[in-house]
């Protein structure tokens, strides 16, 4: 995380909202609009969902 990523979640009102829960950096950066230093949003668990579990073939630009 960056810092504007950490400044993002310090200053929700709601942030409590996530008390209890395991979250992943790409669920937290669809709500905050976190993305990696090249823009892009990964998200390694719907990676594996759509193309590791479904059997397709590997390719990094189907999770950015």
């Amino acid at each position: 995380m960056r810092l504007t990523d950490i400044a993002a979640l310090a200053a929700d009102p709601q942030v409590a909202r996530w008390n209890g829960q395991s979250l992943s950096s790409g669920q937290l950066a669809q709500v905050y609009g976190f993305t990696d230093l090249d823009g892009s949003r990964p998200d390694a668990w719907r990676y594996m969902r759509e193309v590791q579990d479904a059997g397709r073939p590997a390719d990094a630009t189907g999770y950015r």
